[in-house]
């Protein structure tokens, strides 16, 4: 027979127990904040504050130089119409190997009226156009190391597809939201507030490039020093490393469209960048970590969260329209992802991988390709 402890001695027991605490000594809690305070990367929050403030500069100097710029582009380009300004936001981008550059340079071209409202709006869709050809030349980079070429080239092919049929749903769902007005009733607040704020900080600096430069060259200073600033921002991010183990946690859900398109969005919202984002997905995929198929949404949310950083170009700019032009551009892209999602996912996953197939499977489909995304900018910039 077995002595089994009533409930009422067990009360007894914990009466005369002596009451546990559940501080922690003083010393503890200062040891842990140490190693919080220690943990924290000042130098790069240092680049990022030194970043932000070059971003500002660099805006402030390309608008200033983008009225000087203004007889030049309209003598020696051909910006008549929405197509032209589609080419040649689409060529600047493959000039400068990114897109974020050439959509704040609308932006500055839109508030100095060189280009209306709408043509601000075909030049960022032709710029986010020309960023993915960024992937793409990643990928031929593998190529020449060696690499499978139908593995590589992948993603810079997916990244291309998805780019532009989104954009194409964006240039119908922007233009007529741009042209209802619908937009012009939203104002972001605090963009007067803010320009304030950053006029007592840069305009002493910018006064001193605007005393010894042509305004026309202020723009291009401006550009150089924003493309410098995007570097820099890349170089804020925290470094990832990804394990084996990690991967087989997340296997599940990488196989959820929503999931991905989250998860694109988020890490581009963070990057402020769809180079960036878009990019990590070559070696993973290269490494066998994830499939063509399940990066398709991921594509799909990193070309909304992407125009963040145009967003504050236009609020920082203090130009209704400009914003306007980017909440455009962001809800087309938007609708046309959730249509996709939503509607029509399956067989738009088929399509897609179809036809990257049909690009990779021979040389003479390759090259036709490749001729395809220089050749059509070259005939929107001289319709």
């Amino acid at each position: 027979m077995t002595n089994e402890p009533h409930d009422s001695d067990v009360a007894s027991a914990a009466a005369e127990a002596p009451e546990l605490s559940i501080t922690t000594a003083p010393g503890s809690t200062k040891s842990g904040l140490r190693r919080y305070w220690q943990r924290i990367s000042w130098p790069k929050i240092g680049l990022f504050l030194i970043s932000l403030y070059l971003f500002i500069l660099a805006l402030t100097l390309m608008k200033d130089g983008a009225r000087g710029l203004a007889p030049v582009v309209e003598d020696r380009f051909n910006l008549n119409n929405a197509f032209n300004t589609m080419g040649f936001g689409w060529l600047f981008a493959y000039l400068v190997m990114s897109g974020s550059p050439v959509a704040a340079s609308a932006l500055t071209f839109l508030d100095a009226g060189i280009i209306t409202p709408v043509q601000t709006f075909t030049m960022i869709i032709g710029s986010r156009m020309g960023a993915s050809f960024i992937i793409l030349f990643i990928g031929f980079i593998y190529v020449l190391r060696g690499r499978n070429r139908s593995t590589s080239l992948s993603m810079g092919l997916l990244s291309f597809t998805v780019t532009g049929t989104l954009q194409i749903g964006s240039v119908i769902i922007g233009t007529l939201l741009l042209l209802s007005g619908v937009l012009g009733r939203f104002e972001l607040g605090g963009g007067t507030a803010l320009t304030s704020i950053t006029d007592a900080l840069i305009e002493p600096v910018a006064g001193l490039f605007t005393a010894f430069l042509p305004s026309w060259a202020l723009f291009l200073v401006g550009l150089g020093i924003i493309l410098v600033t995007f570097n820099l921002f890349d170089r804020c991010l925290p470094e990832m490393t990804i394990k084996e183990s990690q991967v087989g946690r997340m296997s599940r859900l990488v196989y959820n469209p929503m999931i991905m398109f989250l998860l694109g969005s988020a890490v581009t919202l963070v990057s402020m960048s769809v180079s960036v984002s878009l990019s990590i997905l070559v070696p993973l995929s290269h490494r066998g970590f994830v499939r063509r198929e399940n990066v398709i949404p991921y594509i799909m949310g990193a070309n909304i969260t992407t125009f963040i950083d145009t967003l504050l170009a236009a609020v920082l700019l203090n130009n209704h329209a400009a914003v306007s032009v980017v909440l455009a551009e962001m809800l087309g892209v938007a609708v046309s992802a959730m249509i996709i999602l939503l509607l029509l996912f399956r067989r738009y996953e088929r399509w897609s991988l179809g036809f990257v197939q049909w690009v990779t499977e021979r040389n003479v489909n390759l090259a036709l390709f490749m001729f395809g995304i220089f050749i059509i900018p070259l005939i929107l910039v001289f319709i």
